[in-house]
């Protein structure tokens, strides 16, 4: 009964103590960056991987010359002028002190604009990052790429299907 006591106490002990966030993610490592002028506030959008592709994850901040902590802001993204997505700005979740999208992927190749409302101390301002050229997708074409991933799948039903067959008792 210790032992097992001791046992469970010692793996909720490594469960805990090692799924720290901190511990989980490397650091944002900013590439390239972009300067916004958004009415009074100068933005700084940085890039966690450059040139940009579509299908391709990468790391997005968006930092306010003087912080972000008086502030608040909406991010619209547009591709060509369709509208992908309109959210606020939020936090990064491994930079806390900037706002920022983790491991956000761009779906299309082609031009994309960022549009900034923010809304400050100074009032609120628009922005607008333009021209955001985002090149193919790497690698092969999504469906060939999926073709292939599944190859193991159907191996490994083949291989059930001739042991289970191998294995079933006759009666006779």
């Amino acid at each position: 009964m210790r032992k097992t006591l001791l046992g469970l106490l010692g793996t909720a002990a490594l469960l805990l103590g090692l799924a720290t966030p901190a511990l989980a993610f490397e650091p944002v490592n900013v590439v390239h960056t972009e300067k916004v002028q958004a009415g009074p506030y100068n933005l700084t959008i940085g890039f966690s991987t450059w040139p940009v592709k579509a299908m391709q994850s990468l790391d997005f901040t968006f930092v306010p010359e003087d912080g972000i902590a008086d502030k608040k802001g909406t991010l619209t993204m547009l591709y060509g002028a369709e509208l992908m997505s309109d959210s606020p700005l939020a936090r990064h979740p491994r930079k806390r002190e900037v706002w920022g999208l983790d491991i956000e992927a761009l779906p299309e190749p082609g031009t994309w604009t960022f549009k900034f409302d923010i809304d400050g101390p100074s009032g609120p301002a628009s922005g607008e990052l333009k021209n955001l050229q985002v090149m193919e997708q790497p690698g092969p074409p999504m469906g060939l790429s999926w073709a292939i991933s599944t190859i193991p799948l159907f191996g490994l039903i083949a291989f059930i299907v001739i042991a289970w067959r191998r294995t079933r008792t006759t009666t006779a």
